[in-house]
């Protein structure tokens, strides 16, 4: 896969679909615009959204931003959905899938008079049908009418993908999805659009073609180059001693995580608590990067979580992003159960309702994340569609009542709760998986029906709906999962608006000083007692004093399983110093020393061979057998496993006789 050819696609794209649908917009906004006549409802949706981000220049950037962007992903998701033959009739791309030249297959059917009967016979797209056919024939007059009649067939083609994909295409019945088709970008077929650029740099094989499970990896790189601009913008803000807001902490705070570095976390996690309950599985010897503790493997049934079904494994990434992680840990699961004699064509679907959670505070890559996922499930069966099951992945949104929409909906709930509580999502968008709800919250939310049956239909419908999200995003936030796995994200505090920076004071006090730290404490309350958790750090809190407290809460209270020091990964360009990665246990278990792994090799692709060699070799001066107990006896409680027994000897006598007087 070329990442380099990737990275200009997407820069380049972003650039694109702003400047189009900056004039979309620019046109809507004209008064008496055709916009505002032919949909009014649609148009003042925008306006609102303009208004609530802030109204002026930057309320309709930030509407450009975020419309240019789900254009994108459309765009995208199509072209991935051709290669692989799900879309039937390719949407994006030529019948041959390749040329840069050929229309889309789905217009050049429809010039011949053909089209999908499954998309239209859609309510939604009556008339579409007929405005098509009158704009090829020329009885509609248009100035583009070939590009007119394609922009009506795209959208016909959004609604009905909407059934399957409604994280990725938005419901027209809703306003947002109308806005979407009121921004749509035009000249999409010109030579040189994103269109047509996707088509040249999205090739089969990059796609994954050969591949049974596809790569949905190619996703997580054009996200992550897409925001890339973005991201230097911000960076160059800090510089000037900026702050980042809800508007700059996704870009600022996403990272890709490098695929054997996920490999690790993953199969450490995940594999490491299907192999405690199932020694005899023989799963693991398809696992390079799985970690046998050289010393006292086989726990204590005391000192385990019991998996006993593949449907008991559920794995949770809080700060998910496009879901590299999850989408790997998909195909770990897969493995399982199918090892367990499932039925191959059930698993997908089982493995997205059991097992994987997500959450994420930008739309845009939950939207990925969840049509990763789809993607995953629907190469391993041809039926997945069918069975409409929808990823567990859940955009963290702002979500604020006024005091008497408060009143209104303690009457409806029968409940007392006050305003505090109701707001709990008011800042969703800058605190995220951050946020512990009040238990009051929780029960409530455990106690509400996940539908609308029974509710009292004289409440206002949309007050209900938003009290519906509170409760799902409570559901999300409040439950444990047997494995955590995630790359958080980083920021220092003096890079924080004021209110993110009062919020980790007052829940974070211990860990204040970067947002890492605030969500290595956030992950130890999602895993379930005995369970795992895998992350990946910068290293820096291994040794300055301004995380002691959590180097000695990580030492004292928890279980370090397994360490890999990656060191000096700073030349990639995509992880930015997140070189120690770690799984851990939340219950301390005294009697197992933890594998540390150190890699000296410089760049990214000679360290995950270096660590490969390391893992196959029976013994390697860069692996180190140590009991974190050890590291108490250090002033400052370091994490120096490379450090000899002998020096720490010296330490345990310093306190021996510290201790004697």
């Amino acid at each position: 896969m070329n990442t380099s050819k990737l990275q200009a696609f997407a820069t380049d794209a972003r650039r694109q679909l702003m400047n189009a649908v900056q004039a979309r917009l620019d046109a809507a906004l004209v008064p008496n615009s055709d916009a505002q006549v032919d949909d009014p409802r649609a148009f003042d949706f925008l306006q609102r959204e303009i208004g609530q981000a802030g109204g002026g220049v930057e309320g309709r950037r930030h509407v450009v931003e975020r419309y240019a962007y789900r254009w994108f992903n459309r765009i995208i998701a199509f072209r991935y959905m051709d290669v692989h033959g799900f879309t039937g009739t390719p949407v994006v791309s030529p019948a041959g899938l390749t040329s840069t030249n050929g229309l889309p297959e789905v217009l050049a059917a429809a010039k011949r008079g053909e089209y999908d009967s499954r998309v239209f016979s859609l309510r939604v797209n009556d008339k579409a049908k007929e405005r098509i056919e009158g704009l090829l024939s020329g009885s509609i007059m248009a100035d583009d009418p070939q590009g007119r009649a394609y922009g009506l067939l795209l959208q016909s083609e959004c609604r009905f993908w909407n059934r399957n994909l409604p994280f990725m295409f938005e419901n027209v019945g809703k306003e947002a999805g109308r806005v979407d088709e009121l921004l749509m970008p035009a000249d999409l077929l010109a030579e040189g659009s994103v269109l047509r650029n996707a088509v040249e740099i999205m090739t089969p094989e990059d796609c994954g073609v050969d591949d049974p499970s596809g790569n949905v990896e190619i996703i997580g790189w054009l996200y992550q180059y897409y925001i890339s601009e973005r991201k230097n913008e911000v960076m160059d803000g800090f510089k000037k001693n900026h702050k980042a807001g809800a508007n700059e902490i996704p870009a600022a705070t996403q990272l890709f995580t490098p695929d054997w570095i996920v490999r690790y976390l993953v199969q450490n996690t995940v594999g490491r608590l299907w192999m405690q309950s199932h020694p005899d599985s023989q799963l693991h010897k398809n696992w390079d990067y799985y970690i046998w503790p050289s010393e006292n493997d086989a726990a204590g049934d005391e000192d385990i979580l019991k998996i006993q079904t593949p449907e008991d494994l559920t794995v949770c990434d809080p700060a998910c992003g496009s879901g590299h992680m999850l989408t790997y840990a998909f195909d770990l699961l897969y493995e399982i159960y199918e090892e367990e004699g499932y039925a191959p064509g059930d698993i997908p679907g089982l493995i997205l309702e059991h097992n994987l959670y997500g959450m994420e505070i930008d739309e845009r890559a939950a939207s990925l994340a969840a049509f990763a996922l789809t993607m995953k499930a629907r190469s391993h069966s041809r039926r997945f569609f069918k069975k409409q099951v929808e990823p567990n992945i859940q955009h963290i949104s702002p979500i604020a009542f006024k005091e008497d929409e408060v009143v209104e909906l303690n009457d409806l709930y029968q409940v007392n709760l006050d305003s505090m509580v109701w707001n709990t999502y008011a800042k969703a968008d800058v605190y995220g998986s951050l946020i512990q709800p009040p238990q009051e919250l929780v029960e409530l939310a455990a106690s509400s029906p996940e539908s609308e049956d029974g509710i009292d239909t004289l409440f206002d419908p949309l007050l209900r709906e938003h009290a519906e999200d509170v409760f799902t995003q409570t559901r999300y936030l409040a439950r444990k999962y047997a494995a955590v796995v995630a790359n958080p994200p980083y920021m220092g505090a003096k890079n924080m608006s004021a209110e993110l920076k009062q919020f980790v004071q007052d829940h974070y006090e211990d860990v204040k000083a970067d947002l890492y730290g605030c969500f290595y404490v956030r992950f130890l309350k999602f895993a379930m007692e005995y369970g795992l958790e895998g992350m990946v750090l910068g290293d820096t809190w291994m040794f300055i004093k301004t995380f002691e407290e959590m180097r000695k809460d990580l030492i004292k209270k928890r279980r370090i399983e397994s360490f890999l020091h990656i060191r000096d990964i700073t030349n990639h360009p995509d992880i930015f110093g997140a070189n120690a990665a770690f799984i851990i246990c939340p219950c301390y278990v005294s009697h197992k020393k933890t594998t540390f792994i150190k890699l000296t090799q410089t760049g990214v692709v000679r360290k995950r061979f270096e660590l490969l060699s390391i893992l196959a070799a029976d013994k390697s001066k860069a692996r180190f057998e140590v009991n974190q107990h050890e590291f108490v006896q250090i002033p400052g409680s370091p994490i120096v496993y490379w450090l000899s027994e002998a020096v720490f000897k010296i330490f345990d006598r310093k306190i021996a006789k510290g201790a004697g007087g």
